[in-house]
């Protein structure tokens, strides 16, 4: 498995094995994906593999049929992503002889990733589509998210400080950092100096995380542990290393 998957955190249950023990796992929606671009070095300067997850369409258009469909809610831009719309700049490409790119042909999609490849040989093509069957027979994998954002928090929520102490001669500063350094010398603040500021929202990889089930009708994975973000955050899933 060169590439990974996309999918979507569902939450987190407790799982009961045979010997009575309760696993604590994540329950995540993996898949279908469809390879959207297979990204060369020739052309692109780099190796990659392009996936999209999720079709952007409104329930109203799921339930139409493909040609009924409005597709109001993805851009031309988006639309022109996927499947080929003819427009002049496409005419005029393929009469200057510029072979045009494959399309997927399939529908606008809302979470778009691009896994590296490297030279390694993956055998996708555009248009495929892939699901959980791809991660069989892998044990370990990593699940990278964006966590929960927090805001500005302070340095007990932040950082787990313990505060000041909350006797005699301590007046409205129990929650504060404290010192933060030195005085004539070095006369600054050292770089990296564990202070208030924003606490979440950024990318997080939760690495070697087990894979307990997998569930190839319904597209669940269940994994050991938890994993970064809300319920119904988009996740990225990979071979662990």
């Amino acid at each position: 498995m060169s590439v990974g998957l996309l999918g979507r955190k569902i939450g987190m249950t407790t799982v009961i094995t045979e010997d009575g023990t309760a696993v604590p796992v994540t329950v995540l929606e993996v898949g279908p994906c469809t390879v959207l671009q297979i990204r060369t070095k020739e052309r692109d300067g780099y190796e990659a593999v392009q996936l999209g997850f999720d079709d952007k369409l409104s329930d109203k258009d799921r339930e139409r049929a493909p040609e009924q469909r409005l597709r109001s809610r993805a851009s031309r831009a988006e639309r022109g992503h996927v499947v080929a719309l003819g427009s002049k700049r496409q005419k005029a490409r393929k009469d200057a002889g510029v072979e045009p790119v494959a399309k997927a042909g399939c529908e606008p999609q809302r979470f778009i990733r691009e896994f590296r490849t490297d030279g390694e040989e993956h055998g996708l093509e555009v248009g495929k589509v892939l699901s959980a069957d791809a991660l069989e027979g892998v044990k370990y994998v990593d699940v990278i998210g964006i966590s929960k954002g927090r805001g500005t928090s302070g340095v007990m929520r932040r950082h787990n400080f313990g505060g000041q102490r909350a006797t005699h001669g301590v007046k409205k500063v129990h929650r504060h950092g404290g010192s933060i350094g030195q005085h004539t010398d070095p006369s600054r603040v050292w770089k990296g100096k564990r202070m208030a500021g924003q606490y979440g929202n950024t990318r997080s990889t939760m690495r070697n995380l087990l894979v307990h089930q997998i569930d190839k009708d319904s597209h669940m994975l269940l994994v050991r542990g938890a994993v970064p973000g809300a319920r119904n955050g988009y996740v990225m899933i990979r071979k662990a290393d």
